[in-house]
């Protein structure tokens, strides 16, 4: 008798496969316009960049992804800004080329979709009708001159310069971030985990295309493809 695949019981929803979000932040998204103050630096699970805590006048709580250098008690301005400063959040219209930013919105009021990872930054390249920057993957994309980013660079540089060293402390990793440490062929199982498992030697020993409408437990391998893609030709 087979057994539930993989993807299935991933699909279930149990804690084995779960994020753990009840010990995540949240959603980071840039606060309303004010000055801020940052009241503690927050080593967030499920992020290697750390967060920091910032609260205004009316004592309003928020997190913020935090720039390299920031201190406790350092002030920051979110707003329509002339002359920002690092760590200052604005619109891109305001912020001159040369200039590094991160978490930089997509469209405006969003909350920051670019360059959210640690170390990275992007580059203002030029302002017109659309403001110009250079994406750490070396891509110019152009941005509304009205969505917002933090100007510098996020801090926690060195988290992929420290040594993992074992396997387990890389699933832990990842099973923070809820995702797969590893990914185990169809075709090294037995036949009772998997379509593609079981025989002599690893093969599929079948079609490995399957249409849209399979069912579960056998929608495995290529789904509903229009072409078989030719490697090394």
């Amino acid at each position: 008798m087979g057994k539930h695949i993989v993807a299935q019981r991933r699909g279930h929803g149990s804690l084995v496969y779960r994020s753990p979000s009840h010990r995540h932040l949240g959603d980071i998204k840039y606060p309303r316009d004010g000055t801020y103050k940052i009241e503690d630096i927050i080593q967030a699970p499920g992020r290697n960049t750390p967060v920091l805590l910032i609260r205004n006048e009316k004592n309003e709580k928020n997190y913020m992804i935090a720039f390299n250098g920031a201190y406790v008690n350092q002030e920051i301005h979110v707003g329509d800004i002339d002359s920002p400063a690092i760590g200052d959040v604005t619109y891109l219209a305001n912020i001159p080329d040369g200039s590094y930013v991160y978490n930089i919105e997509s469209i405006p009021g969003d909350g920051g979709k670019f360059c959210r990872a640690a170390g990275t930054a992007a580059l203002v390249i030029s302002h017109g009708a659309y403001v110009s920057l250079k994406l750490p993957s070396g891509v110019n994309k152009e941005f509304h001159p009205r969505c917002r980013a933090t100007v510098g660079f996020i801090a926690g540089s060195g988290a992929r310069d420290i040594p993992i060293l074992k396997a387990g402390t890389h699933i832990k990793y990842l099973q923070s971030k809820a995702k797969r440490p590893y990914t185990v062929r169809g075709v090294a199982m037995n036949a009772v985990n998997h379509p593609h498992g079981g025989g002599n030697h690893q093969h599929v020993g079948r079609p490995s295309t399957v249409g849209r409408g399979t069912p579960p437990g056998r929608k495995v391998g290529r789904l509903s493809p229009k072409r078989r893609k030719k490697y090394g030709r």
